[in-house]
């Protein structure tokens, strides 16, 4: 999946030379009081579908209004255009609402921050296992081991997308590689497992499921109409994006369809562009948590992350500088077919969200230069005023 820090600073050339392919959304959707340049924007997303993305959304907020478009495709098959609150996978963008409702237990005092994963989960870990905090679980920094499948190929990954997990399975075949990548809390690693875990802890400490936890702390009270932990339904509803998949022989399959708990609490949830920047905005607002906790969320630890760089990620967020813009906080996701991102200043005045369908969206961090557009475009657009 890829980085948003890395997509933003590897920006470049804008690419593709064919006519736009873009619809500014519904007025009551994103107002601007005044005229916006949005040629930038734009220009990110001219050209689809093309061989790397078969559709697009983008939403960019600033002191001079918003601006909402689309691009592309929803299906190649039908040629379908992209409705505007069209569902997509958000990926790893779900760990910003899994930190959410973990911090949400911890402002209300059900959790602490530096309980460890033994006193909550007794059993969960192996006997003798180094303490892992409940921070640690969140800002990376757990060195807990992640799964390695027994065929990580894409025909596997595909031919068994709809097996179903537990995340007990998942742990523990996370630990059947080895016993700890780091001393918790020595290094920083992004990997899923922490929140794999965080998930477990919101059931474990509610009583209820994680599906639950978010509908009813996050979705609900903002007024997410389109927006769902799906649990174990494979399917997407209402108006979506189809997700795409190249495989092995270069043929492109519809992966729209998958089973997702294998990714659960880290990777799962389903969203439009108008939810995330209504989440975007009350969270980095003020509006989800108490300001002793919100301020974790920007909590980046004093260590290095395993490259040898300084860490870059607090809780759910991470952190990154735009040239003319400054610094930023956000969170980019990938699920096969599919890539998303949120970001904006620290106060949320400023933001951007994006969902785009692409056909090899796990291929390293930065698998398609659209992405990379939308993030330095969008920013840009956002941070004028």
């Amino acid at each position: 999946m890829i980085k948003l820090v890395a997509a933003a600073l590897l920006a470049a050339t804008l690419a593709g030379t064919a006519a736009p392919a873009f619809a500014a959304a519904p007025g009551h959707a994103c107002i601007a009081p005044k005229p916006l340049d949005t040629t930038a924007l734009e220009q990110a997303i001219k050209g689809l579908p093309n061989d790397d993305v078969t559709g697009a959304l983008v939403r960019a907020t600033g002191p001079d209004g918003c601006w909402a478009g689309t691009a592309g495709v929803a299906d190649r098959r039908t040629g379908a255009p992209v409705h505007p609150d069209a569902r997509f996978r958000i990926g790893s963008v779900t760990k910003v609402f899994t930190a959410v409702v973990v911090l949400q237990l911890v402002a209300e005092q059900r959790i602490a921050l530096d309980g460890t994963v033994q006193e909550y989960l007794p059993g969960l870990l192996p006997a003798g296992y180094p303490a892992v905090t409940v921070r640690q679980l969140l800002d990376y920094t757990n060195g807990l081991p992640s799964p390695v499948l027994e065929d990580e190929s894409i025909e596997y990954l595909v031919a068994h997308r709809f097996d179903r997990w537990t995340p007990e399975q998942y742990v523990a075949a996370a630990f059947a590689q080895g016993q700890k990548e780091f001393e918790p809390g020595t290094a920083q690693h992004y990997r899923n497992i922490g929140y794999i875990v965080a998930g477990m802890l919101v059931e474990k400490i509610t009583g209820r499921s994680y599906e639950s936890q978010v509908r009813d702390r996050i979705v609900r009270p903002l007024h997410l109409t389109g927006t769902t932990a799906p649990g174990h339904d494979p399917a997407l509803h209402g108006p979506y994006l189809h997700g795409y998949q190249i495989m092995t022989d270069g043929s492109l399959q519809d992966v729209t369809r998958w089973e997702q708990s294998f990714g659960w609490a880290s990777s799962s949830i389903v969203s439009t562009t108008r939810d995330l920047d209504v989440f975007t905005e009350a969270l980095l607002g003020g509006k989800l948590l108490p300001p002793p906790v919100q301020a974790e969320l920007f909590a980046v630890p004093s260590v290095k992350d395993v490259s040898g760089k300084a860490a870059s990620f607090g809780i759910g967020l991470q952190r990154f500088k735009l040239p003319g813009v400054g610094e930023v906080w956000g969170k980019s996701g990938g699920w096969y077919g599919y890539l998303a991102g949120l970001g904006g200043t620290r106060d949320g005045g400023r933001r951007l969200v994006y969902g785009v369908t692409a056909n090899d969206a796990k291929n390293g961090d930065n698998p398609t230069s659209v992405t990379q557009e939308i993030v330095l475009a969008g920013m840009t657009l956002a941070a004028r005023g």
